[in-house]
């Protein structure tokens, strides 16, 4: 379905079909955005009851797998009314118990967690460019225990799957403060949100079942998806784009040492080679 009303603002939102993606696709919906959400399947777009369905669609893709994300990112830009996106949410993330891989061969939670993100934001960075947009990642506060696995990145060797979870947290915070560095003259903006402990599936989605079990007790303690879906609604609400970085519940919050330029940058060469992509290349047909 083409937008119908040129008046809205355009927000697609990943991992749109449950937990806190659709928390902030409903919420964006009902705040008068058009919101576009990516589900990993078509049964899982299908069957929810959505409110304002003219304002709320989606698409279904499996972003663990690279030839996807092009695919999905050529649907979303039919959907767009002059090329222009406001606003891009990276939420769709993954817990594994073990170690499992992408038909590319990359370790599930930082495929996912990371570079699904970073190679849609690449895909889609000219029309977020247009609208002066915003780039929005669901990050964690385990970042701040965690550092970049340089020599073994996908854990091959000794794999332990909360170190891949944090890692990957870790670098959503290098990938937002690398866009920063690069994008800000182009009136883009990224942020991370922390969104807390969240009663969320996330944890029992192709896990163990002692993984699944230590999940279902800990999330009793969160928190539903409503709340943290109110920071991702204040930073696209917002006219002028507030100035931070790293967000819990609409405030600042200190972050790791590890978010420096030169990890960041390095990262975002790493991540470019994994994924087959150039940014620079994408920044040049931009401009032409």
């Amino acid at each position: 379905m083409i937008q119908e009303d040129t008046c809205l603002k355009t927000v697609v939102v990943t991992g749109a079909t449950s937990g806190i993606g659709l928390a902030v696709a409903r919420v964006l919906a009902a705040r008068g955005f058009y919101v576009i959400g990516v589900g990993s399947n078509q049964e899982s777009c299908d069957r929810e009851a959505y409110p304002r369905p003219h304002r709320l669609n989606f698409i279904a893709a499996d972003l663990l797998q690279q030839s996807e994300v092009k695919q999905v990112a050529e649907e979303i830009r039919v959907r767009l009314v002059n090329g222009e996106l406001y606003a891009l949410i990276n939420n769709a993330g993954c817990v594994r118990s073990r170690y499992m891989t992408t038909e590319e061969g990359y370790e599930h939670q930082f495929a996912l967690n990371h570079l699904a993100g970073f190679m849609l934001t690449h895909e889609l960075m000219p029309n977020l460019i247009k609208a002066g947009g915003r780039i929005i990642m669901t990050g964690s506060g385990s970042h701040t225990g965690a550092k970049i696995m340089w020599d073994d990145v996908m854990m091959t060797k000794r794999y332990r799957p909360l170190r891949a979870y944090k890692q990957s947290k870790l670098c959503n915070m290098l990938f937002a403060k690398a866009l920063n560095d690069r994008y800000a003259a182009h009136g883009i903006r990224a942020y991370v949100v922390d969104p807390g402990l969240v009663r969320t599936n996330i944890g029992n989605k192709r896990t163990g079942w002692l993984v699944s079990l230590i999940w279902s007790l800990r999330k009793r303690a969160g928190v539903g998806p409503d709340i943290p879906a109110a920071t991702y609604e204040w930073l696209c609400r917002e006219n002028e784009a507030p100035k931070g970085f790293y967000y819990y519940m609409c405030k600042e919050r200190s972050f790791s040492r590890q978010v420096t330029a030169e990890n960041a940058e390095r990262l975002f060469a790493l991540s470019e080679r994994l994924c087959g992509i150039s940014y620079d290349r994408t920044d040049k047909r931009t401009e032409n």
